[in-house]
């Protein structure tokens, strides 16, 4: 089913209007179908629906990792960061969040949302770039380049390191939170928590799964107000029974430190304590 919520405002200083439509557009740049070329055809598809293919692997963690801050590597421009965390051990399995910067923002910025808690609570951090100033639904009105690069990105890490695979959470904020919940939803069999600061919208062509949703919001927001937003979202959320811990504050379009805290503490606790 699809769920679409339109938003306008101003993200790191710039002016945006957000307009998402029903209709989806082929990826461009994409490679054109070839005769037994199914794995590619599937694999295709599969991203033009927001579908991820990577899933945790377990069985290659190496020894003598580096720690730390350091770039995946998988593009020349538009890059993005992982950050292990001093804590990793190939041993003893890490929790993984995946963050998305705002419209306008890049890696750093995505991962600037989590990093000073990422060591106490034995956090890795993967925060890609987008492939255009916002994430593609936004962007182009359809899933595509963004979806590959992340597919990419976690394919590495589960690749590389050791990942509990019941701790692995999508987060973001402003536009970053909306496509977290375009992407957790739709993933919800990859995903198990999804970290949603200040969403504008939510969009799926298909779901699979129930993670659980962290949703923060600032009552003063006046790039993306609460009640077309977050109040929205929440309320369609729980009527499709999905287990949403919602927190509003007295606040503008921000993450205060409290609500950062509380979403960590929420993400690392045993799931049957949340709410």
């Amino acid at each position: 089913m699809v769920k679409l919520f339109p938003l306008s405002g101003i993200v790191h200083g710039i002016p945006i209007v957000v307009l998402l439509l029903i209709s989806f557009y082929c990826i461009a740049g994409c490679t054109p179908k070839q005769k037994g070329d199914t794995h590619m055809i599937t694999r295709r598809d599969n991203y033009k629906t927001g579908r991820l293919a990577a899933r945790p692997n377990n069985t290659s963690a190496k020894d003598n990792v580096t720690t730390g801050v350091q770039p995946l590597k998988l593009a020349n421009q538009k890059d993005g960061l992982i950050y292990v965390p001093k804590t990793y051990s190939k041993d003893r399995a890490a929790a993984l969040a995946l963050m998305l910067h705002g419209a306008g923002g890049n890696a750093e910025h995505g991962l600037s949302l989590l990093r000073k808690y990422t060591d106490d609570n034995h956090i890795m951090l993967i925060a890609p770039a987008a492939r255009a100033p916002t994430w593609d639904i936004i962007a182009s009105n359809g899933f595509g380049p963004d979806v590959i690069f992340i597919d990419q990105a976690l394919s590495l890490a589960f690749e590389r390191y050791y990942i509990d695979s019941s701790r692995i959470a999508i987060g973001g904020f402003s536009d970053g939170a909306s496509y977290a919940l375009c992407l957790g939803l739709t993933n919800g069999d990859l995903f198990t928590h999804i970290l949603a600061f200040s969403p504008g919208f939510v969009h799926t062509r298909e779901r699979k799964g129930k993670p659980a949703v962290f949703i923060s919001h600032g009552t003063r927001d006046r790039v993306l107000p609460i009640d077309p937003c977050s109040r929205r979202i929440v309320s369609q959320l729980r009527r499709e029974d999905l287990s949403v811990n919602y927190t509003e504050f007295e606040g503008e379009h921000q993450i205060p430190a409290s609500i950062a805290e509380a979403a960590v503490e929420w993400f690392t606790q045993p799931a049957s304590s949340k709410e």
